[in-house]
C-alpha cells in the first residue's frame, strides 16, 4: 500500500484530487478548444486580419487572454462581432468560476477534516523538495499543454521570417 498525502496536516483523499485536476485543467481545456473552434469555423477565421501563424498567436492569445480573466486581443483580430463576443465571454466566465468551484469544493472538504500529527512520511511544504516537486510539476504540465500550439503559432512565424 501507498502513502496517503497530506497537506497542512490533513488528509487528500480522491475527491480533493479530481477537484484539483478539474481546477488545474479548465483553463488549458478553454484556450485550446477555443482556439480550435476559433480556427475551425468561418466566423472565426473571417476576423483574422494576419493569415498564417501571426493570425493564430493573435487566436491563441484572445483566448487565453479571456480564459485567464484579462479578455485583451491584439489589434490585427477584430474580436467585436457576435462569434468572438459570445466565445470569450464564455471562456471568462468558464474560466473563473470553473477554477473557483472545484477550489472552494477543497477548502470545504479540507474544513471538515481533522489535523493529524505529523508523521516521518509527511512531505514537508516548506522544504526544497516540495518547492522542486511543485515547479517541475506545473513547468511539465504548462509544456505539455502549450507547447504544440505554440509550434503552430509564435514558433513557426519566428523560423518564417526572412
Amino acid at each position: 500500500p501507498g502513502r496517503t498525502p497530506e497537506y497542512l496536516g490533513k488528509k487528500i483523499d480522491v475527491r480533493e484530487m479530481n477537484m484539483t485536476a478539474l481546477a488545474i485543467l479548465v483553463t488549458p481545456m478553454l484556450v485550446l478548444l477555443g482556439s480550435a473552434l476559433a480556427m475551425m469555423t468561418d466566423a472565426g477565421r473571417s476576423a483574422m486580419l494576419n493569415p498564417g501563424p501571426h493570425g493564430f498567436s493573435e487566436v491563441l492569445y484572445a483566448v487565453s487572454s479571456a480564459a485567464n480573466n484579462n479578455g485583451s486581443a491584439f489589434a490585427g483580430l477584430s474580436a467585436n462581432s457576435p462569434f468572438w463576443n459570445c466565445l470569450l465571454a464564455f471562456c471568462m466566465f468558464v474560466g473563473r468560476f470553473g477554477v473557483i468551484i472545484p477550489v472552494m469544493a477543497i477548502a470545504g472538504s479540507l474544513v471538515s477534516k481533522k489535523v493529524q500529527p505529523a508523521s516521518q512520511g509527511t512531505l514537508a511544504t516548506h522544504g526544497a523538495l516540495f518547492i522542486g516537486l511543485l515547479i517541475g510539476t506545473v513547468l511539465l504540465v504548462g509544456a505539455l499543454t502549450f507547447i504544440p500550439a505554440l509550434a503552430l503559432g509564435p514558433v513557426a512565424e519566428h523560423f518564417s521570417l526572412p
